[in-house]
C-alpha cells in the first residue's frame, strides 16, 4: 500500500512512555500535532534484527529531536513485553532505556491500516513513515524481514523535506544537507547537472 502524500492514520493504543509510564490511550494525532514524526513497525520484540534497529533509533533520537522529529515505534507485543525487553540490558538481548515512545498493536490493527502486515506470518514488516508537521506522509519505506533499516536514510530525508519546504528547490539523487539543491526547471536541471554529474554515482 503507498501511503505517501496521504493523511497518516490515526490511532489510540496502549504504549510505554520514554520514562517507562504505561498509558493505555496513547493518541498518535495528538502526540505528533505540529511536529514532523517517524512512525515505525517492527516484527516482533526480543528477535534478531530489531533490536538493532530500536537501538539505531535511540542512537540518532537526538539527531530527531533537533529537526523537531518525534519518533514512534510500534510491534504488536504487549506493553509489558516492551517493558520488559527495555528493562533487559543489552548484552541479555534487550534494548536498554528507549527515549521515544513504544506503541503496542496487539489487535493488529495499526499494522493492518498502514497496509505493512506480512501476509502469511501476521507480523509487521519492517515500514517506516516520515509525516510532516500537517499529518501528511512524504516517505515510507518497507523491508522484508532479514533487512533492517538505515537510520541515516530517514533522517537525510527529513533534512530533504524541509529544505524543500523552506527553499523550494528540489533535491536530486545523492543529495545531503549542505549539498546544493535543484530549481525544478529546464535550465535547473541542466545547471545542476552540469556541475554535478560527476557526484551522482
Amino acid at each position: 500500500m503507498i501511503l505517501v502524500t496521504q493523511k497518516a492514520p490515526n490511532f489510540t493504543a496502549p504504549a510505554i512512555l520514554h520514562n517507562g509510564e504505561i498509558i493505555e490511550n496513547f493518541n498518535f494525532k495528538n502526540y505528533t500535532s505540529n511536529t514532523f514524526a517517524v512512525l515505525f513497525f517492527w516484527p516482533m520484540d526480543f528477535t534478531f534484527v530489531c533490536p538493532s534497529e530500536i537501538i539505531a533509533f535511540n542512537q540518532f533520537y537526538e539527531e530527531f529531536k533537533n529537526r523537531n522529529v518525534k519518533i514512534v515505534g510500534v510491534s504488536f507485543d504487549s506493553v509489558f513485553v516492551h517493558n520488559a525487553w527495555r528493562n533487559t540490558p543489552i548484552n541479555k538481548g534487550g534494548i536498554g532505556h528507549i527515549k521515544y515512545t513504544m506503541v503496542s498493536d496487539v489487535k493488529r490493527n495499526i499494522q493492518k491500516m498502514y497496509g505493512i502486515e506480512h501476509p502469511d506470518l501476521g507480523m509487521a514488516l519492517r515500514a517506516s513513515f516520515l509525516i510532516d508537521v500537517n499529518g501528511i506522509i512524504r516517505h515510507q519505506v518497507i523491508n522484508d524481514l532479514p533487512f533492517g533499516r538505515n537510520i541515516k536514510e530517514m533522517i537525510r530525508m527529513i533534512d530533504a523535506v524541509q529544505f524543500h519546504e523552506k527553499n523550494g528547490s528540489v533535491c536530486p539523487a545523492q543529495w545531503e544537507k549542505g549539498k546544493e539543491a535543484m530549481e525544478a526547471s529546464p535550465s535547473g536541471v541542466s545547471k545542476y547537472l552540469s556541475k554535478n554529474i560527476n557526484y551522482l554515482s
